[in-house]
């Protein structure tokens, strides 16, 4: 289609156009996303092959003090006077031997089977009560097994270091050059390697609660670890990929296969309405606040601070009370001679409606504090332009404001849209998930989202391993989501045309 002939189109077929281009384009940017992650892992493969050719190549022309630093780490350095680099080296190589000859080597050992030796029961000789006799216990073995192979990664990585630091010097002295010494180097670290300096600290962080707890969390969803299998008292062991195909496993009665689809049809739902009601819900008021005939600007826009200022759990709880079949609302109703409204506990329709107007009340005054700065950047020559060409303020709104503001937006709203997704606060405050009326959902509600069933299942019944395996499968939907759509928007496809 032409740019004449989409401009002759009425708005309704414009939107029809856009949202049909939207589509169309997906499967090529699936395409393209997997090209993508393709390619990531055939560089990432090329790089490790360099590595091992660059590992083969510096043992085969250094000299013996480098084909040493192959198994005493820091030999190298140590006898090119690199003293404490040497030191440290070999004291990385020291201290993880002693830790898995005391330590990780006993759990490295039955991280295949996660355990074999079950508690048992018996008396004890000198009481005569009973007694456990604890035997493995799985997740410990789960937990520092995993501890162990990423420290054995980190030694790799420094074992590495080694040896091209051994070559490196052995270069350095061949051409004549003197090698730093630990003074110096401690004191290029804060100088030129400051950056490695500054983010020694939270990289290391990073690894031990995020990379460390991901890790371990993904996977159980590989074990049995349910409420059948819980440690200390029973094993568990690695299942492959039985979880995920229970999750899919759609079966009469109440399933797992059956309350995945049917809660992330709703969660999918619950994302859209949330974040484009909040987004064009609070755009509307920050524009009708931002008019010139509007008086007390101020205030209006102190009230909504205030608003964003009460925190939201507090609001939620109030919502929740007020809402309830004897709360507050009904009572005005009776009084009013209305039939009351059993708004949590009578029909799904009614519960989602009312937890997306719930969401609209505490999420627009976010939108309107983010949009007005926005508004008020939008240049006015564009709007009397349009003004003079007799452009009414609907037409202004679709041809000028919506499509900045998506431009700039894009990100937030992708942002806000996976943070629906996982919106844990809004539907386990109000409606706990209720109502819980449908026979054919497994540990679940009518309102429940995916991440609110994560939670039942892991505080309810203790399927550890379905939540990890529902958690993988959200944050998989989220990151394609959020790609594929930000790679769609002029945000990323054009950079510079609202600049």
């Amino acid at each position: 289609m032409t740019f004449i002939e989409y401009k002759a189109l009425s708005p309704a077929d414009k939107v029809k156009y856009k949202v049909g281009e939207f589509f169309s384009q997906i499967p090529n940017k699936l395409s393209v996303f997997g090209k993508t992650i393709a390619n990531f892992f055939k560089n990432l493969i090329a790089k490790i092959i360099a590595g091992f050719k660059g590992y083969g190549s510096r043992f085969a022309n250094g000299d013996m003090a480098t084909k040493i630093s192959y198994i005493v780490m820091g030999f190298g350095n140590f006898t090119r006077g690199q003293v404490g680099k040497g030191l440290a080296f070999l004291a990385a190589e020291i201290l993880y031997f002693i830790y898995m000859a005391n330590f990780g080597l006993a759990y490295l050992n039955k991280f295949d089977t996660l355990g074999t030796v079950k508690t048992t029961q018996t008396i004890n000789p000198d009481t005569g009560r009973p007694m456990s006799v604890y035997g493995d216990n799985s997740m410990l073995i789960l937990l520092y097994g995993t501890l162990t192979i990423l420290i054995t990664f980190v030694l790799i990585g420094i074992y590495v270091a080694n040896t091209k630091a051994a070559y490196e010097a052995e270069l350095a002295l061949k051409a004549g050059k003197k090698n730093l010494t630990l003074k110096e180097e401690l004191a290029d670290f804060l100088d030129g390697k400051y950056h490695v300096t500054m983010l020694s600290l939270p990289v290391l962080l990073i690894s031990v609660f995020t990379i460390l707890p991901l890790a371990f969390m993904i996977l159980i969803a590989f074990t049995s670890y349910d409420g059948q299998h819980t440690p200390p008292g029973n094993l568990f062991t690695w299942v492959g990929l039985e979880t995920f195909r229970n999750v899919f496993k759609v079966t009469e009665g109440a399933s797992k296969g059956y309350t995945f689809v049917s809660l992330t049809k709703w969660t999918i739902i619950w994302a859209i309405f949330a974040t484009f009601s909040n987004y064009l819900v609070g755009m509307i008021l920050a524009l009708m606040i931002n008019k010139k005939s509007i008086k007390f600007k101020s205030l209006w826009r102190t009230m909504f601070v205030i608003t964003v200022a009460v925190p939201q759990f507090v609001s939620l709880l109030l919502m929740n009370q007020m809402l309830q079949d004897d709360g507050v609302v009904n009572v005005i109703l009776e009084r009013m001679g209305m039939q009351p409204i059993s708004f949590f506990n009578s029909t799904a329709f009614v519960a989602r409606v009312t937890v997306i107007v719930i969401n609209m009340w505490v999420g627009v005054p976010y939108t309107i504090l983010q949009t007005t700065g926005i508004l008020l950047n939008i240049p006015e020559d564009l709007y009397e332009s349009a003004r003079i060409d007799g452009a009414t303020p609907v037409v202004q709104f679709f041809q000028i404001t919506l499509p900045y503001m998506l431009f700039v937006t894009t990100p937030y709203l992708i942002q806000s849209f996976v943070g629906n997704i996982n919106n844990f606060n809004v539907i386990y405050l109000l409606t706990d998930g209720g109502p819980s009326k449908n026979p054919n959902l497994y540990q679940a509600g009518e309102t429940d989202l995916l991440v609110t069933w994560l939670f039942k299942l892991t505080m309810n019944s203790n399927d550890y391993n379905t939540a990890a395996a529902v958690g993988i499968l959200v944050f998989i939907v989220c990151a394609t989501l959020s790609l594929i759509t930000f790679n769609l928007s002029k945000s990323s496809r054009n950079e510079e045309e609202f600049s």
